[in-house]
């Protein structure tokens, strides 16, 4: 399941990111977001969802989310 199947308000651990892009992994990374760490879905858009890791809210395109595995 990826944060595109994730419902709005509900927190989630994250289980994988699945890229081959490491600068995508390397970013992610930065923002706080990796195994084991938790998730919230606060809002689906059309170009993607917003999201909160940690103390921060973060507008992530659909392919970042299809990246992380919840």
């Amino acid at each position: 399941m990826t944060l595109l199947d994730a419902r709005e308000g509900e927190e989630y651990i994250i289980k994988d990111i699945v890229t081959n892009d490491e600068e995508l992994e390397a970013f992610l990374f930065s923002l706080g977001c990796y195994s084991g760490e938790p998730i919230t879905v606060v809002a689906h858009k059309k170009s993607g969802c917003v999201v909160s890791i940690k103390d921060g809210r973060y507008n992530i395109d659909t392919d970042l989310a299809q990246a992380i595995s919840i």
